[in-house]
């Protein structure tokens, strides 16, 4: 079976098309490695990246990313409404086919020791690679983003696992690590109201004893004059997606709002998609080989 990995870099640029082309043309030209997607957000100015290939490929084509976005984007002209501590932000691995997660967690550590050895990027790891407990949640390490970053590192319990504890000038630092397949999912509301999107987030969270394995934050899109409640579901088998959106249209009309629309950032598992089709078509005894794709390609 050939080993393949997943690996989703997110850049702290989403509005300048030639600088997000140009972190992507190392891993088009990496030998083993496809791109298979990205998109770009205005509001959150942050660019969200998949491809997948061979395990060394994909090190080589991260690094190439790394490489260019720390010669391109310069985080004290950067403002955006996503939460960010690094030009490129984080770079998690997926195992897909013929690796397991512990092998993942080994490449994000080959990743973080090339970032710094030849970039001078400091690199944090996280999830299933993170050295420590507090580690694991992204949103404890970047927590203070690149503005706080400086101060943060002199606490010798956030000193970077690669690295001096000093932010590059203008690519901050990065969070490298492996975990299983997330979804990116954003729900968008009739109402400009921030102030009651942050009340529908405190709702659903985890950490708020919301749903589990559920990270959200409310931002309004400028140019649309609606509240995104912007998430990302760690585990989107455990805890579906249409347990979400029920539980988001639920809290929003206790407040007389509803929902616009909702959106997949980036590539989605398959089975993610039939849990839902499930749910909402009441579908009886149906099984994840039943979809053809499923059961030509499936494992």
């Amino acid at each position: 079976m050939a080993k393949i990995v997943e690996c989703v870099p997110n850049i702290s640029e989403g509005r300048d098309s030639k600088v997000v082309e140009a972190c992507l043309e190392p891993i088009r030209k990496t030998a083993g490695v496809k791109l298979l997607d990205y998109s770009s957000d205005v509001d959150h100015n942050r660019s969200v990246i998949t491809f997948a290939g061979s395990p060394d490929g994909c090190v080589e084509a991260a690094f190439g990313l790394a490489q260019q976005a720390r010669e391109l984007i310069d985080l004290n002209q950067h403002q955006g409404g996503h939460p960010r501590m690094g030009a490129v932000d984080v770079i998690p691995f997926v195992p897909v086919a013929g690796v397991t997660m512990d092998d993942c967690v080994e490449l994000a550590k080959k990743l973080g020791g090339r970032m710094w050895n030849e970039l001078r990027i400091p690199v944090y790891l996280y999830e299933f690679a993170a050295s420590r407990p507090e580690r694991k949640n992204l949103a404890n390490v970047r927590k203070g983003e690149f503005e706080g970053l400086a101060e943060k590192m002199q606490d010798p319990a956030w000193a970077p696992d690669f690295g001096d504890p000093a932010p590059h000038p203008t690519a901050g630092a990065t969070a490298v690590g492996a975990r299983i397949f997330l979804v990116a999912y954003n729900i968008n509301l009739h109402t400009s109201d921030l102030k009651l999107g942050k009340k529908i987030v405190s709702c659903i969270r985890e950490v708020k004893g919301g749903l589990v394995n559920v990270k959200a934050m409310a931002l309004l899109l400028e140019d649309r004059q609606q509240v995104q409640i912007s998430m990302n579901l760690v585990n989107p088998f455990d805890t579906p997606m249409y347990r979400v959106f029920e539980l988001v249209r639920l809290e929003a009309e206790r407040f007389g709002v509803s929902i616009a629309g909702s959106e997949i950032v980036g590539l989605v598992p398959m089975e993610a998609l039939v849990k839902n089709e499930e749910y909402f078509l009441r579908l009886e005894g149906f099984k994840s080989h039943q979809v053809v794709e499923m059961g030509l390609f499936g494992e």
